[in-house]
């Protein structure tokens, strides 16, 4: 009678030690979310056109150049990419498509044309942050700008369309 006590017992300890494979399906796919913070839209801060203008250049990383005869003005107004913040389950291809060429109305009459540039993420791209956090796209673009008679000095406005396709 011990004996078969002690086999049981010694039968029930290999089931505990038996290595369990345990699988579990991934999150069903989610549609993706984007939020464009309006403090932080496409600006270009100040300049000066020279005689025959030129480009401004928003990098997505923040910095801006210029080309042509355009200077860089200090004169404490902001430039910075737009920002873009996109809610998607982390693993989600993501692929970004830029609109086409703008063109902007000055408030002082002339027009600039505005091209949608790079996105700091590349595309496409993989989303990484788990929600409620969400991964943040800054996207660049190209002014040009001509010169004075064409482009007057004033604030310049207009609206760029990027579409976010999840794949």
């Amino acid at each position: 009678m011990r004996r078969f006590k002690h086999i049981y017992h010694l039968f029930f300890s290999g089931l505990l030690l038996a290595p369990c494979v345990a699988r579990a399906q991934e999150p069903p796919p989610r549609p993706i979310s984007v939020f464009v913070n309006p403090a932080q839209g496409l600006i270009f801060g100040a300049f000066f056109q020279g005689i025959t203008g030129g480009t401004v250049i928003l990098y997505p990383d923040g910095s801006r150049s210029v080309t042509g005869t355009i200077v860089q003005a200090n004169l404490g107004y902001p430039f910075s990419p737009a920002i873009f913040e996109v809610d998607a389950n982390p693993g989600t291809l993501i692929s970004i498509m830029n609109g086409p060429d703008v063109t902007l109305t000055g408030s002082n009459g002339g027009f600039l044309s505005l091209h949608i540039g790079t996105a700091s993420t590349g595309t496409p791209f993989i989303a990484t942050a788990t929600s409620p956090a969400r991964t943040i796209v800054r996207i660049g673009g190209t002014l040009t700008v001509g010169p004075p008679p064409a482009n007057p000095a004033g604030n310049y406005s207009g609206v760029f369309q990027v579409t976010f396709i999840q794949e």
